[in-house]
């Protein structure tokens, strides 16, 4: 258990940098938390590893929440600029964009 929750520490903090897929390591990150937790338990001469695996666990939660957040907050920013360039009107502002995309 200690090695799958290194392992899958590892592939969390991996997709916790790509926007898109952030949400991978939120999934990966749990479950790496979980079996590190229960590593250390019932592997004591693992238990390094085990805490390890938590904690890049544990980071990339947190790094794969900051940057999901961080893109939501700069997709509603656009938004807003959008809108406020066409007066107020987003959904005029983004048939126009699209229209001109095309």
């Amino acid at each position: 258990m200690a090695v799958a929750s290194l392992v899958l520490g590892i592939v969390a903090l991996v997709f916790a940098f790509i926007p898109g897929i952030s949400w991978i390591a939120w999934i990966a990150g749990v479950v790496g938390i979980v079996l590190g937790a229960l590593g250390r338990k019932k592997e004591p001469e693992k238990k390094g590893m085990a805490t390890a695996g938590m904690v890049m666990s544990i980071v990339a939660v947190a790094l794969g929440t900051i940057i999901f957040i961080a893109c939501a907050a700069a997709c509603t920013a656009l938004g807003n600029a959008i809108a406020e360039e066409a007066g107020g009107d987003l959904s005029s502002a983004l048939e126009s964009a699209f229209a001109n995309l095309g």
